[in-house]
C-alpha cells in the first residue's frame, strides 16, 4: 500500500470519527477523563452534558475563534488538531501551540475576557463548546469540578513553562526531538499509540513554533531518519527508537 492510499484511508477514518463524536455524550466520550473529573456522579455528568455544545465538525482551515474575539466559552478538542497562533502589528504570525483531543482551549482568556490568539483547524476537527458562565455556576456547586478547573489552569501554566524550556534548548536537534517526544507523551495520555501518529501541522508551523528555519526542521528530521530514530512519510510519523529520541533531546525516557 502506497503513502497516498494510507493518507486517504486516514482521512476517511477521521471523517467517520467526526460524525460519531458529534453525537457522543460526555459519559460516552473516551476522552472524558482528560477534560472533566472522573470522580463526578452520573447526575453531575448529566449537568455538564447539558451545557456542552457540539456543533458540526470544523473543516481544515476553519476558525474556532479569532484573535481579539470576546471570551465566552472554553473548548475541548474531541478529534483532530487545532493550531493556536497570534499575529503582531507587523502582520507576522507566531504559532503559540497545537491542541490535541482531550485538551482544552481558551483558559488564557479567562482574565482578559478576550482571545489573544486565533484558533484554526489543521485537519477535520470536532470540539465541545462549554460556556464559561455555566462552568462558573457549576463549579460553585460541584467541588470536584472546581478542583479540576484548578488542575486545568495548572496544566496551562506548566505547558507555558515547557515551551520556554523547549525554546531555551541549545540546538535544533534538541528542540525538534523534545517537540516530537512531547507529542508522543500527549498521544499516550489519550491511550493512543505514542510511536505512530500524524503530524497535522506543517513543517513551517513546527519551525515557527520552535523558532527555527523550515529548512532546518526538514534537515533534522531527515537526519533522525538516517540515524534510525524515526520514519516519516508524508504526514505520518513513526518513532522507531524512543530512547534515542529522548537522548538526543536530553530528556528522561518515559516509563
Amino acid at each position: 500500500m502506497d503513502q497516498q492510499t494510507r493518507d486517504q484511508q486516514t482521512r476517511e477514518q477521521q471523517t467517520r470519527e467526526q460524525k460519531t463524536n458529534a453525537h457522543v455524550s460526555c459519559q460516552q466520550c473516551g476522552l472524558n477523563e482528560l477534560c472533566i473529573p472522573h470522580t463526578l456522579t452520573a447526575p453531575e455528568m448529566d449537568e455538564i452534558d447539558q451545557i456542552a455544545r457540539r456543533g458540526k465538525p470544523l473543516q481544515k482551515g476553519e476558525y474556532l475563534f479569532r484573535q481579539s474575539d470576546d471570551f465566552e466559552s472554553l473548548f475541548a478538542v474531541r478529534a483532530g488538531c487545532i493550531k493556536l497562533f497570534s499575529v503582531d502589528d507587523n502582520g507576522d504570525e507566531k504559532v503559540v501551540g497545537f491542541f490535541l483531543p482531550g485538551e482544552i482551549l481558551g483558559m488564557d482568556a479567562i482574565d482578559s475576557k478576550f482571545h489573544s490568539a486565533s484558533a484554526v483547524a489543521l485537519s477535520t476537527a470536532s470540539v465541545c463548546e462549554i460556556p464559561y458562565e455555566s462552568v462558573e455556576l457549576l463549579a460553585g456547586r460541584i467541588k470536584n469540578l472546581q478542583v479540576h478547573m484548578y488542575r486545568l489552569l495548572s496544566r496551562e501554566i506548566r505547558s507555558d513553562q515547557e515551551l520556554q524550556l523547549l525554546l531555551a534548548k541549545n540546538n535544533a536537534e534538541e528542540r525538534i526531538g523534545a517537540f516530537l517526544m512531547n507529542l508522543s507523551v500527549r498521544y499516550e495520555r489519550r491511550r493512543l499509540s505514542p510511536k505512530e501518529f500524524r503530524l497535522d501541522m506543517t513543517r513551517s508551523d513546527i519551525a515557527n513554533y520552535l523558532g527555527l528555519a523550515v529548512e532546518t526542521v526538514s534537515r533534522v528530521i531527515t537526519r533522525f531518519q538516517k540515524a534510525g530514530i524515526l520514519r516519516a512519510e508524508g504526514k505520518s510519523l513513526e518513532i522507531l527508537d524512543r530512547g534515542a529520541l529522548c537522548a538526543v533531546s536530553h530528556l528522561k525516557a518515559p516509563d
